[in-house]
């Protein structure tokens, strides 16, 4: 499709029964509006990722409206997305520098640079598969990860966070229940945008606890100037910590095939011949984020949640959000602002965080109704979920496997080798497998559960 989005109808009001479909749009002013509220939505996950990793968050905000640019063209305006910050590098990048570990201390530049250079890979090899998707379809990547599988990983990265998280939640634990119980109480009283933000705002009231309590330095506040470009850093390399960063492309895999699947069944659009260009374009993004100093990206299930609810998939609306990302990355003291959030508060996201993306896998094998009599299903997640949360670690060639490759891979293995067998011998009781539910894959947020002809996002 070319880029001349057309008015929708008179450009003030959507029919019932109607949806604005991605080459369409409302007038300026509401598009705008849209546009600023999917800032809105994408930034209490997004903002998460510097303050969990420790990197700038200008550069990392001004990456993700880079990659939302991209996103958008390379999947020629046919698929709506934000890319924002991916949670599931968090890991590696925490075993690389050990931000959170060491309560936030200050980043070694030099770790700092072979981060970034773990997330060039990651990103590399994303578009690599994206290529071959394109080519080949991606009806590949549902039988390698079938949702047990998928589950698996996506759970076994929020459990293996776990003792990150209790760190950070020691150092200050009134701060952190503060923060913990602030989130957990926004979450039930609030609907909508607000119930949305919960750690945003969360984070906000456990500051306030922490500024109370003297824990809060502000002098850096002062001397950042008002605006001015985000810091960048070059990365570094190191093979041998490749076996750390790698087996995330897994998970930015079902992201991005969840995401296709769900705005496909809120439009009533096939897009499957976008998938490829979707895996590629994610990749490419995150490669150039690694590039400068920024987190990996991926697409975002809070802005489908917002999609949703307004029935408007216009894609000139991520345009719109991705230059309001670019504008607030241009203020260097609110990234310092970010960057004054002490251990506590931290910690106590974090604990609601991880959390959160692991029951986020075990919800993919409840819409999937993944069967745990059939011992194979039961086998792959219960072994690779030790590996991830003991964090079973395997060095080769002076290469580091940690729990979350060790399980990723491990799921694979043991469910494929093990349901050969069993069909081989016999023994297999596995039942007829249900269609995989269109959003049963993303780690960012909340995708609702669709009716494509009245699509709304399922009640909280």
């Amino acid at each position: 499709m070319s880029f001349g989005w057309k008015l929708h109808g008179n450009g003030t009001s959507i029919a019932p029964g109607e949806v604005v479909l991605p080459n369409e749009r409302l007038s300026w002013p509401i598009t705008i509006g849209i546009g600023a509220q999917h800032v809105v939505a994408m930034f209490g996950a997004t903002f998460l990722v510097p303050l969990l990793t420790g990197f700038d968050p200008a550069t990392t905000l001004f990456f993700t409206g880079v990659g939302t640019l991209l996103f958008i063209g390379i999947t020629q305006g046919r698929l709506p997305s934000y890319l924002g910050s991916s949670f599931a590098l968090l890991a590696p990048i925490g075993a690389v520098t050990g931000y959170v570990a060491n309560g936030g201390a200050p980043l070694d530049p030099a770790k700092a640079a072979l981060a970034s250079g773990g997330i060039i890979a990651v990103g590399l090899t994303l578009a690599v598969i994206g290529v071959i998707v394109h080519f080949a379809g991606s009806g590949w990547i549902d039988r390698l990860m079938p949702p047990v599988v998928t589950g698996a990983i996506v759970a076994l990265i929020g459990f293996n966070l776990a003792p990150a998280a209790w760190n950070n939640v020691k150092a200050a634990p009134v701060t952190a229940t503060v923060t913990i119980v602030a989130i957990l109480l926004v979450t039930v009283l609030f609907k909508g945008i607000v119930g949305r933000l919960s750690i945003l705002i969360g984070v906000a009231v456990g500051y306030i606890a922490a500024v109370a309590q003297g824990e809060v330095d502000f002098s850096a506040i002062g001397k950042a100037p008002l605006v001015g470009i985000p810091h960048f850093h070059a990365p570094a390399f190191d093979f041998t910590l490749l076996g750390l960063f790698v087996p995330v492309v897994l998970v930015l895999i079902a992201e991005n095939v969840g995401h296709v699947k769900s705005v496909s069944a809120m439009t009533g659009q096939n897009l499957d011949d976008v998938t490829g260009r979707a895996l590629f374009a994610d990749g490419i993004s995150t490669a150039i984020a690694g590039v400068g100093g920024g987190s990996g990206t991926t697409t975002y299930a809070e802005n489908i949640g917002v999609m949703a609810a307004t029935r408007v998939y216009s894609t000139v609306a991520y345009v719109v959000a991705a230059l309001f990302a670019l504008v607030l990355s241009m203020l260097p003291k609110f990234g310092v602002l970010i960057a004054t959030i002490p251990p506590g508060v931290l910690g106590g996201a974090a604990t609601v965080l991880y959390g959160m993306i692991g029951m986020l896998g075990i919800r993919i094998w409840v819409q999937n109704r993944v069967d745990f009599s059939d011992p194979v299903n039961l086998n792959t997640a219960a072994v690779a979920m030790v590996m991830a949360i003991a964090n079973y670690t395997l060095v080769v060639n002076g290469m580091t496997f940690e729990g979350i490759a060790m399980g990723s891979f491990g799921a694979i293995i043991i469910y494929h080798v093990m349901r050969a067998l069993s069909r081989w011998r016999g023994t297999s009781i596995e039942s007829a497998s249900p269609a995989s539910a269109p959003a049963g894959s993303e780690l960012e947020g909340d995708a609702p559960h669709i009716n494509p002809k009245h699509p709304r996002p399922a009640a909280r």
